[in-house]
């Protein structure tokens, strides 16, 4: 008898790539850019990132640059309603 398991999606704020660094501050940056910047200009921020990310993906030794840009693209869809 096979069992299916729904897909365990994890949010773009319970994970980090390339270390832990913003995951242990008591508040991360895009929480504190999302409460200071209009909705519009959050948008811009995370679309930048997936741009500057993507860019750069296997230049840079040691960096997940490529995880980064999904990572960046994934909270802009949740940001949007989009959850997949």
């Amino acid at each position: 008898m096979n069992q299916q398991f729904p897909e365990i999606v994890v949010s773009a704020d319970d994970r980090q790539v390339g270390g832990s660094h913003y995951k242990d501050m008591p508040m991360q940056p895009w929480d504190v850019m999302q409460a200071v910047l209009t909705p519009e200009e959050f948008r811009g921020y995370l679309k930048g990132n997936v741009i500057k990310y993507a860019m750069r993906a296997g230049r840079k030794d040691g960096s997940d640059d490529a995880g980064k840009a999904q990572h960046y693209r994934q909270k802009l869809a949740e940001m949007e309603g989009h959850h997949g």
